[in-house]
């Protein structure tokens, strides 16, 4: 199952019910949240005993949670710098207790409660090696200012963030979105509790975050899973596995389904292969690689395995509506498992007017309709209606401000909230690609992939995806789309990732992520990809 994502408020409500209504006591919960990061700290950082540990903790619960982790590090025979932001007077409820707590073993505090005594801490924090930032958690609203503002910049001034552990979030990160709400920690790593938050999974807040670390502290998944106010959700490599099966011995070609391709145009034959070749190497059992007449001795050159169809064209080398002439197109669909529909056909007139067609015609056949065909609705997506029927869409911003009538800029300012809303208003399942591609679905949940790079952004890219939706889907009709889609989108974004370890992202190219499709398809003789965060 994917990691349910929290914003603050769900995060506050799941511990409320944890504690008021399953009897688990805060402390509980703040012992085990930092005997987590204690136990973080341990696999990050296997020299462990010989780092110079500095904590900083604030005087809410993120700083409890920091006071837990610096007794435990001293029962472990550490002996960590801990540095109270505030004045103890401050402190209360568990945090208090915790503070109490480390002065019954003995443990010093260092006391920091305004930008004079901090700067008389300096000789002994920059002696640290590494640093727990445990000074403010999930909570905030606005922008930090004043002291804890120059302890941040100082934190990033003197300490790499491979250097820097968060405990929950890293400080002056908001929780409720991808936006920055001003400066923060920038972490190596952070452990957050219970479930990540949507700061810690979306751009640009996220990059912040450094490799994220989920860890339970006694609230069970059932508490908040199924509520249907939490519809973000983090995808894993672990969901990927229910579509790596074995095949059997007897297997033939007929068995993997058989993907129609429809695209391409002069100049831009090479959509269609490329999206054709992603189909096969997802693992369909046939391709067929169907373009304008004109274009396809193109299409074939680019492999011997596609099998070509010629279609009717225009006075432009596009794809013409007389392809539907005398049942030719209608003919040519017979038997498919999948359509995928629309890179490189161009927005020609004729075209337009095909391709709609096409989506109108064909509705018991699963389509993924992407690029030029998504262009051809653009002021016109009353007509993109996908109740009923399996209909995927895989715009990237511009072609989903188009859809949408809106800006990019708008787009990318509230990327959940655009790709949910058309999702759930035309029962379509719709992929936004860009850093963090989302897969929206028609009942309203939202899946974050983490895989990718920048590379990935380079022509072609987007063809190859289309292909490999198509191809999954040809294989694996019976499972949910949306789970279907998203283990194409988690792969392609590996194969991303695969590529640019092997060549720089500088020099990546949409072949280059067929190329390593193998290495990241689990069960393949190489080392697994698990991206989080």
């Amino acid at each position: 199952m994917p990691i349910k994502v929290l914003t603050a408020r769900q995060m506050r409500e799941t511990d409320r019910v944890t504690i008021e209504e399953m009897g688990v006591p805060g402390m509980v919960l703040m012992e085990n949240a930092g005997r987590s990061v204690v136990a973080a700290l341990e696999r990050r950082f296997p020299a462990l005993a010989e780092e110079r540990i500095a904590i900083l903790c604030g005087k809410g619960n993120n700083g409890g949670d920091g006071l837990v982790v610096a007794r435990h590090l001293r029962m472990r025979g550490h002996r960590p710098l801990v540095v109270l932001l505030a004045d103890p007077a401050a402190l209360a409820g568990d945090a208090r207790a915790n503070y109490d707590l480390l002065l019954k073993h003995g443990i010093t505090l260092a006391v920091a409660r305004d930008a004079r005594e901090w700067a008389g801490l300096g000789r002994e924090l920059n002696a640290a090696t590494l640093l727990v930032d445990a000074i403010l958690g999930t909570g905030l609203s606005g922008p930090v200012e004043g002291f804890l503002l120059e302890v941040i910049r100082d934190v990033n001034r003197s300490f790499a963030p491979e250097q820097i552990v968060a405990v929950d979030i890293p400080s002056g990160l908001g929780s409720d979105s991808g936006a920055l709400l001003g400066e923060s920690v920038r972490a190596g790593c952070t452990v957050t509790f219970t479930a990540p938050k949507w700061s810690q999974v979306l751009p640009p807040s996220c990059e912040r975050v450094g490799e994220l670390k989920v860890a339970p502290i006694g609230t069970p998944p059932s508490v908040y899973a199924e509520n249907p106010d939490i519809f973000l959700n983090l995808l894993t490599a672990e969901d990927m596995a229910p579509f790596v099966r074995p095949r059997r011995a007897e297997s033939h070609k007929g068995h993997y389904g058989h993907v129609l391709v429809v695209g391409g145009s002069r100049g831009k034959a090479g959509a269609a292969a490329l999206c054709a070749l992603g189909a096969l190497r997802a693992g369909a059992g046939l391709v067929t690689a169907a373009t304008a007449a004109g274009s396809l001795p193109l299409v074939a050159s680019f492999a011997p395995t596609l099998m070509t169809e010629p279609l009717a064209e225009t006075e432009a080398g596009t794809i013409s509506p007389a392809a539907f002439d005398y049942g030719r197109f209608a003919a040519l669909v017979e038997g498919k498992s999948v359509l995928a529909l629309g890179p490189g056909v161009s927005t020609h007139s004729g075209t337009v007017e095909f391709v709609r067609r096409a989506v109108k015609d064909f509705s018991q056949l699963p389509l993924v309709l992407d690029a030029d065909g998504l262009n051809a609705f653009a002021g016109a997506t009353e007509l993109l209606q996908g109740r009923g029927r399996k209909l995927i869409l895989t715009p990237h911003p511009g072609e989903m401000a188009r859809l949408q009538g809106i800006t990019n800029q708008q787009v990318q300012s509230d990327r959940v909230g655009v790709a949910r809303a058309f999702a759930m208003q035309h029962g379509v399942t719709l992929v936004l690609k860009g850093h963090r591609t989302l897969i929206a679905a028609p009942d309203g949940q939202v899946y974050v992939n983490p895989t990718g790079n920048p590379g990935m952004a380079t022509a072609g890219t987007g063809d190859v995806l289309t292909g490999m939706i198509a191809g999954l889907l040809a294989q694996h009709p019976e499972a949910p789309v949306e789970q279907v889609v998203a283990a194409a989108v988690y792969w392609h974004g590996a194969a991303g990732d695969a590529a640019a370890e092997r060549r720089g992202q500088l020099s990546l190219t949409a072949t280059d992520v067929l190329e390593d499709l193998p290495r990241v398809i689990p069960g393949a003789k190489h080392p697994q990809h698990h991206s989080c965060c």
